[in-house]
């Protein structure tokens, strides 16, 4: 980028590449520069299916963005999503071998390294590990509150949260951003890019699952305490609904995409609302079914908060308290932190923006961590911090 303190988040989708440019403004704060979309070809279900066609939609995209901010694209923050992205729970144990028993940090690692090795072969192959988030500890069988480091015990277990996508998925997708002429600087699972500016910390912490509607497929990232304790996706979306839609009302796609977004048409509300439902129930379903797996489901104080570009389908919020006997809300409208930042009412675009604020808070030697906090340097960074913070836990 031609200018200092510039991040670029780009957010690849099945229907649209989206990409987000901001700046961190003198007084530190965010500012949104431009929001560009347009349309998205080789993708699949989350995933590239043609590395060329998706490398020349991403071009596109660049350029237009780079048009449109006046700024000189050569490096970006990327999101990863589609139905490869997913998580494993594992437990592991160490033996504490200080002769005070104490527990030291090099315990701590040792118990969540063990945790990766006990994941059955058959749930790892092929797969890669985006982050490891260690979710509870034991110390000689008792659970442990807060950081073990500074306890005494024999004996230290760890259950460990590990977020994964398909390797292959992975390349392919920082391949294509590379043949568009981007170098990649870090990738970014989109449930937790989005969660960064669409849930707030007293969400996190009293327990909520962000539902991402994508064209293709449906991510939900579930929060606790402060941390994600589980994210999954679903081989179902918005196109499902467009789909129904037509079938149902014997129309065109593009007909029947605009009377999804509710724009005025003349066909019967009453059949139109029964094909939406239909298909929500299906969303529904699965979420509830994940949510019961994980022993969450109704449990959850903050409810659920759909983000995405399905998320503004108008029977979404009351369908989700009944089926998920839950709150329910749609995310709020996100935008730069000053007046003359780009404001941006739609909800599809929480990860590129997500991924463009944890750009912003990124030093060249430190990294986000997700339940611990980044480490910050830069005093213009720690600025940014202090508006992020009602995010952070």
């Amino acid at each position: 980028m031609s200018r200092k303190n510039i991040a670029v988040g780009i957010d690849v989708g099945t229907n649209q590449i989206k990409i987000i440019v901001a700046e961190a403004n003198q007084n530190g704060l965010p500012i949104i520069l431009s929001a560009t979309s347009s349309e998205s070809r080789g993708i699949r279900h989350g995933y590239v299916e043609n590395i060329s066609e998706t490398a020349k939609s991403l071009r596109t995209a660049i350029n237009t963005a780079q048009r449109e901010s006046g700024i000189e694209i050569k490096e970006a923050y990327l999101s990863i999503g589609g139905i490869g992205l997913g998580s494993i729970f594992s437990h592991g144990s160490t033996v504490i071998t200080k002769a005070d028993l104490e527990i030291t940090k090099l315990d701590l690692d040792k118990s969540v390294k063990s945790s990766e090795s006990s994941i059955p072969q058959s749930m790892i192959m092929n797969r890669r590990i985006i982050y490891t988030i260690p979710l509870a500890y034991k110390i000689d069988g008792k659970i442990s509150l807060g950081n073990p480091v500074g306890g005494k015990g024999a004996k230290l277990e760890s259950k460990t949260l590990f977020i994964t996508c398909i390797e292959k998925h992975f390349h392919d997708l920082i391949r294509a951003a590379e043949e568009a002429g981007v170098s990649i600087i870090d990738v970014t699972a989109s449930p937790i890019a989005g969660s960064t500016v669409t849930l707030n910390k007293a969400q996190k912490n009293a327990g909520c699952v962000l539902a991402n509607i994508g064209a293709e497929t449906v991510s939900i990232v579930v929060y606790e305490n402060s941390i994600p304790i589980s994210l999954e996706t679903f081989s179902i979306g918005s196109n499902d609904i467009t789909n129904d839609i037509a079938l149902g009302l014997k129309i065109s796609l593009e007909e029947a995409e605009q009377v999804k977004l509710d724009m005025p048409h003349n066909h019967s509300k009453k059949r139109l609302e029964e094909i939406v439902v239909a298909r929500l129930s299906d969303v529904f379903e699965l979420i509830e079914n994940h949510l019961k797996r994980i022993g969450k489901n109704g449990l959850l104080p903050a409810g659920i908060i759909f983000t995405g570009e399905g998320a503004k389908i108008s029977p979404i919020e009351e369908l989700a308290k009944v089926y998920l006997k839950l709150p329910s809300k749609i995310s709020g409208a996100l935008s730069g932190a000053q007046d003359k930042g780009i404001q941006i009412q739609d909800p599809k675009w929480s990860t590129a923006y997500g991924l463009c604020v944890l750009g912003l808070l990124n030093d060249d030697d430190s990294s986000i961590k997700i339940g611990w906090g980044p480490t910050f340097i830069n005093p213009l960074k720690s600025t940014i911090r202090k508006w992020f913070s009602q995010f952070l836990p």
